[in-house]
Order: C-alpha cells, then sequence, then structure tokens
C-alpha cells in the first residue's frame, strides 16, 4: 500500500446502479465506470440513503441517519433570492447560520480527517450539505478549496449562471437563466422544443466542474491530496447539450431515454477525464478512486403510456410502497435502473437505498474484485482514517472496509446490522439477509429474507414474529428511543416566518 495515498470520491446523484452496464445495464455501456470496476473491486451490498440530504449528511458525519439531534437540512431555493434581488450573500449565510443545528466544536466530519493526516482537500460539484449551505460551513467540514453550487434547488438546472468558489460568487457567462435552465419533468413536443432551446444556455455545469477537476488535480499532485466530486448526474429534470453518439440510434430507446442515457454517459467520461489526467500526470499508481452514489434509482424520463414513474403502474394504480411496490416492469423502466429491486429513491426498499459502489486503486486493490460485504456510506470515514492512519473520532457508526480492499478478510469487522430512515419510516438490514421495515403511519413492520427474496416480494412478519421483536427493539434503540428520528422530517429545520413568506 502507497504511503499517504490520494483519494478521489466521485459521488453520483439519484444513480440507480442498475444503469452501470457493470452492474448489468443492457441498453449502453459505461466503459468508464466499468474500468474502475474490472481494474478495482465492486461492491454487491452498499447501501447510501432513501435520498439526498441524508445521504450526504450520513457519509460526511459518519453517523447513520435515524438519529435524534445530530444533524437538520434547510429547505433549497434561497439562493435564487440573489437573482431576483430580495436578498444578498451575507444575508444568506446569516440565516442558514441560525437555522437547524450547527456544528459543534468537537464534531468530526469526513475531509477533517485527511486534513489532519496532512491532505490537501478540496469539493468540486453540486453542494456537499442539503439543501443549502455556505462557503463558512463548507470549511468548517474541513474543505480547503471548494467550487460549485449552494443551494439543492439550483441543481435542478444545468446552466448556471453562478457558482461559488471558496465563497465568492463567480458568473457564468452566457448563462442567463435564474432556475439554472431547469426543464420541465414530463415528454412533450413543447417540452422537448424548451429542453432544446440554447438560448441562455452557453456552458453546461458538468463542463465546468470538470476543468475545475483538471486543474485541481494539477495544481495537488505532487502532494496528497483528497478531492470530492459529488455531481448533478443523473439527476433530473432531464438535460443535456446532446444525444451521446452511443445511443444516438438505438431504436429500443425514446429520445427522451436516449437524453437520459447521454446523462449518465456524461458521468461516465468525467470518469474517464480523470483516469486519463492521472495517468498523464503520473500519479495513478498512488491514487484510490472511490465511485459511489447518494440512492437508489429515480424515474426521470416520464412519457405518457411508456413510462409511469413512482407513484403510478401504467395502468394508473398508485404504487403505496407498503402493499403496491414499485417495479421496473410495472412502471414502464426499459432501463431496469433499480437492477429488480423494489422500490425507488424515498423508500426504504431496496431499490431506494442499495447503491453502486466500486473502489479502484492499482497495485493495492486486485483486479476483477467483486465482495458481498455489507457497507453501508458512513463507513468511509472509518476507511478514510485507516487509509490516512488517522485516529478515528468516537461515537461513530462506522466499519473501516479497508481489510476487505487488501483481501485481508480474516481482519474485516463487519456489522451486525445497518439502519436507514424514509419517509415512511426507518429499515434495518442484518448480515445475514434480515430486513425489517417500520411503516410508522400504520405502527406495523414488514420482514424480509433478502437471501431468498431479493425483490421483497413477500413480507414473512407473520411468520416469525420472534425475529420482529427481536430485530424491532434493535431498531428503535438505533432510533434513539423514537421510530419518528427514522424519517427525513424529523431533520428538517425550518427558516424564518419572515423568509418563509417572501
Amino acid at each position: 500500500m502507497t504511503e499517504n495515498p490520494n483519494v478521489i470520491l466521485i459521488f453520483a446523484d439519484d444513480l440507480g446502479r442498475g444503469m452501470l452496464s457493470c452492474y448489468g445495464q443492457q441498453h449502453f455501456e459505461t466503459p468508464n465506470i466499468d474500468r474502475l470496476a474490472n481494474e478495482g473491486m465492486k461492491f454487491n451490498h452498499a447501501y447510501g440513503c432513501a435520498f439526498c440530504a441524508p445521504s450526504r449528511a450520513s457519509m460526511l458525519t459518519g453517523l447513520h441517519d435515524c438519529h435524534d439531534g445530530t444533524w437538520t437540512y434547510t429547505k433549497a431555493g434561497i439562493y435564487k433570492s440573489i437573482s431576483t434581488g430580495e436578498m444578498t450573500v451575507d444575508e444568506i449565510s446569516e440565516l442558514i447560520h441560525t437555522t437547524g443545528l450547527q456544528a459543534g466544536p468537537n464534531d468530526v466530519f469526513l475531509a477533517q480527517i485527511a486534513e489532519e493526516a496532512g491532505y490537501a482537500t478540496g469539493q468540486i460539484g453540486k453542494l456537499e450539505w442539503g439543501f443549502a449551505t455556505t462557503a463558512n460551513r463548507i470549511r468548517r467540514h474541513g474543505w480547503q478549496y471548494h467550487y460549485g453550487y449552494y443551494d439543492h434547488q439550483r441543481c435542478h438546472g444545468f446552466y448556471p449562471p453562478f457558482l461559488f468558489e471558496n465563497g465568492e460568487l463567480r458568473e457564468i457567462q452566457g448563462n442567463t437563466h435564474v432556475d439554472c435552465g431547469k426543464h420541465p419533468g414530463t415528454e412533450s413536443e413543447e417540452n422537448m422544443a424548451i429542453r432544446r432551446n440554447s438560448q441562455g444556455k452557453a456552458v453546461y455545469s458538468q463542463d465546468i466542474f470538470n476543468d475545475k477537476i483538471i486543474e485541481y488535480l494539477r495544481a495537488h499532485k505532487d502532494e496528497p491530496f483528497f478531492l470530492y466530486h459529488p455531481s448533478q448526474l443523473p439527476h433530473g429534470p432531464i438535460s443535456i447539450p446532446d444525444i451521446h453518439p452511443a445511443v444516438k440510434d438505438n431504436s429500443e430507446l425514446t429520445a427522451f431515454e436516449k437524453e437520459y442515457a447521454s446523462m449518465i454517459l456524461k458521468l461516465d467520461e468525467t470518469v474517464g477525464i480523470i483516469l486519463d489526467e492521472l495517468q498523464h500526470l503520473g500519479i495513478d499508481d498512488r491514487t484510490m478512486i472511490v465511485f459511489s452514489a447518494d440512492n437508489g434509482h429515480e424515474v426521470y424520463y416520464l412519457q405518457e403510456g411508456r413510462t409511469s414513474g413512482v407513484r403510478r403502474n401504467l395502468e394508473g394504480e398508485p404504487f403505496d410502497d407498503i402493499t403496491k411496490k414499485y417495479y421496473s416492469e410495472e412502471g414502464g423502466d426499459v432501463f431496469n435502473g433499480n437492477d429488480g429491486m423494489a422500490g425507488l429513491k424515498r423508500s426504504s426498499l431496496e431499490g431506494g437505498t442499495r447503491i453502486p459502489f466500486i473502489v479502484r486503486m492499482p497495485g493495492t486493490i486486485e483486479s476483477q474484485s467483486e465482495s458481498n460485504h455489507m457497507l453501508a456510506n458512513y463507513d468511509l470515514m472509518p476507511t478514510l482514517a485507516e487509509i490516512t492512519q488517522t485516529d478515528l473520532p468516537q461515537a461513530k457508526d462506522g466499519v473501516s472496509f479497508f481489510p476487505t480492499l487488501l483481501d485481508q478478510h480474516e481482519k474485516q469487522q463487519s456489522h451486525d446490522w445497518i439502519v436507514y430512515a424514509s419517509r415512511l419510516g426507518p429499515a434495518l438490514v442484518t448480515s445475514d439477509g434480515w430486513k425489517l421495515r417500520r411503516i410508522n403511519k400504520t405502527d406495523s413492520f414488514q420482514l424480509y429474507q433478502l437471501n431468498e427474496d431479493y425483490a421483497e416480494e413477500h413480507d414473512i412478519s407473520t411468520d416469525h414474529p420472534d425475529i420482529v421483536s427481536r430485530l424491532s427493539k434493535i431498531l428503535l434503540n438505533a432510533c434513539d428511543g423514537d421510530y419518528h428520528h427514522g424519517t427525513p422530517q424529523a431533520h428538517l429545520a425550518s427558516y424564518s416566518v419572515e423568509h418563509a413568506n417572501r
């Protein structure tokens, strides 16, 4: 193992693992992400959270998202007030800094682990904390350099009129839309015309991030660095400058589906750009790349009679995520983006939370490795601590998976269980395949054995009341005594009434 290896964390947004060819995508290939898997280790049993804000907080704090009072998130959209002239950057920062929980003096975040080991730390892309953040907050989390969005709602468009660099507003010439060029979410001739109208949409955000990533790699090639790239891709609404040549002539896909596939392929190109630059700089063999996502798949290519999305099936019957679950064939997902699992983003079903997770480091991680080790996104902090030989703070929830990367399975500690929140309630998955879902509004549980029922088709809670009883006690304890803590609603902090009424 190289001493003080560089670490690059590429964090996709709403990327279902079924959208990658290394996890089974059939309609196109993702050659650069596949290269990470072919030259490194692919994990089959990795978990994020039900959606983006808790997933980022969980990963950055090293804590699962069912605790009481460890962190909060604020609503998005506040940075639009700059373009409308309602608020200044300083006023927005003050409001965010006085809303919800703020970092305490003893709180330690992911980037601080690397910073303590003498690493340069940088973040380029989508904001790292939902749903609105500030330069001071990002620096408090350990990032010495940061460039990108500070507001999640603005990330719904891909042509920002401004971004931030270390707190300084940077205008993007030629991008004139206040909403960053956000497109309608469904397909029609009118909506297609809006998407393909390039007026006021001069520079695509991922292209900006690619340039900044290259700049960062070149500036820090001679010192150890930890670079975090949270991408917008492939979060919708669908937006892409051009349909990718790899899917342009695919007769099995509609134009809308081709555009979505092109967003995946745009992210794949970023991975290729990073790999090429590492080789060009001669630091490929001392750089670890971690590729992951925040949560499971979401369907953004909604077309009447073709794809229905998460709320209803093709016959118009509602999915309730309890008795009627989303499956690709019932929702008309030609891509099978959730890889045959039940559910989508925001759900505690496997399709909502099981994520792609790939790690590559030439000479350290054996090529074409595959692991069934169960990991959670909050395991990244102890893993980074072990890589950088830094002490892990007390009271963190993660378990380092570094021994698995080194093929030292006899040294690998494992979770007895992992836990995560969802809008319906928390869920717990054990190392031997049991899964307990809590449905808060009905005060009930569902039980599955994932080793035999990957698609969660058979609730066997009535057959195993003893297992439900045992796991429900563990789950309640993980939620600090209240199942409500296992919902994202428990972490939402509202702005003042004065601002909410603007």
